[in-house]
């Protein structure tokens, strides 16, 4: 059996802003529905569908837990750009490295190869 992920949703109280950091990487989102549901962010990533939605009525805080990873063609570049650095860029056996956090505190793995 073949498994492969096709979707990451993201709960997030500040959905425009997300929407926004996350651009930066180089994802280009739309901002749509699906029928009656809530507008949200959406963009796929090489078959795997990223969607940004805002909490739900019952959620009084985001996940923070989820921690995320990309692929970006240029790390300095995204690090000058001002985001916040947890773990400084390092060379290693996964290629250029470092971690940064999201507007909401998430940790996001970006790596240069």
């Amino acid at each position: 059996m073949i498994v492969q992920l096709n979707l990451i949703v993201i709960r997030s109280a500040i959905p425009t802003d997300l929407a926004a950091f996350y651009s930066q990487f180089g994802l280009e989102f739309d901002y749509h529905r699906h029928g009656n549901g809530p507008m949200h962010y959406s963009v796929d990533v090489d078959g795997v569908t990223l969607e940004i939605y805002p909490l739900k009525a019952s959620q009084k805080e985001a996940d923070l837990t989820l921690r995320l990873g990309f692929q970006v063609a240029d790390l300095e570049a995204i690090i000058a750009k001002g985001v916040d650095v947890v773990s400084a860029p390092k060379l290693g056996q996964w290629g250029y490295r470092c971690v940064v956090t999201d507007p909401e505190g998430r940790r996001v793995e970006l790596v240069e190869r």
